[in-house]
């Protein structure tokens, strides 16, 4: 494997999803697995839209002084990668119309085409309080992946976690995700709070 080209990989895909707004300043993680126990994630000071190989780390399953640097999200993506065979990349992002319309519904039902086709209906997860989310989040995050047969999960009020095989087929993903969610806002009527 080419890390290199992962990491322009990584970098390209980070700033074409930055650019969409689903990642803050310091705000998401992105991550590829490089070997059976090891994977590059962003830093914890990572631009997302200046990603280069200072804002990129890899880190093995077992932890070390690496770590210290690394992303808050990496103990998420070591669970996920360590019991998901499938997953190959993984991304944490905050797309502001999936995250808003997860704040007062409990499911996604897309009604464009392309949402219809390709996501169907989501199950919006509730994580209850989110004072002690972080300590939970790393095993019920893999867990509901496992339990639900999906790959990506909407938090109520957090954000959207996704994994593939395909870095592309995952950015896809989530921009038909936060294309559908932001239509049906406008159906509501209550997109005018995104407007600039």
């Amino acid at each position: 494997m080419n890390k290199q080209h992962l990491k322009d990989q990584l970098s390209t895909l980070a700033l074409s999803m930055f650019r969409k707004d689903f990642f803050g300043i310091y705000h998401g993680s992105l991550s590829a697995k490089t070997e059976t126990s090891r994977f590059l994630i962003n830093t914890k000071e990572a631009v997302f839209d200046a990603i280069d190989n200072d804002a990129l780390i890899e880190l093995y399953f077992k932890k070390d002084y690496r770590w210290n640097q690394a992303s808050i999200d990496a103990s998420i993506h070591q669970s996920i990668y360590s019991q998901i065979s499938e997953a190959k990349f993984i991304c944490f992002t905050m797309p502001q119309f999936t995250t808003a319309y997860s704040l007062e519904h409990n499911i996604i039902t897309p009604k464009d085409y392309f949402g219809h086709r390709e996501i169907g209906f989501i199950e919006i997860f509730d994580p209850k309080q989110f004072e002690d989310w972080y300590e939970r989040a790393q095993s019920e995050i893999a867990y509901y992946f496992q339990s639900k047969k999906t790959n990506i999960m909407v938090i109520r009020g957090y954000g959207v976690y996704t994994y593939s095989r395909d870095m592309h087929e995952m950015a896809k993903q989530l921009a038909i995700l936060e294309k559908s969610c932001r239509l049906l806002m406008l159906e509501k009527g209550t997109s005018s709070v995104f407007d600039d």
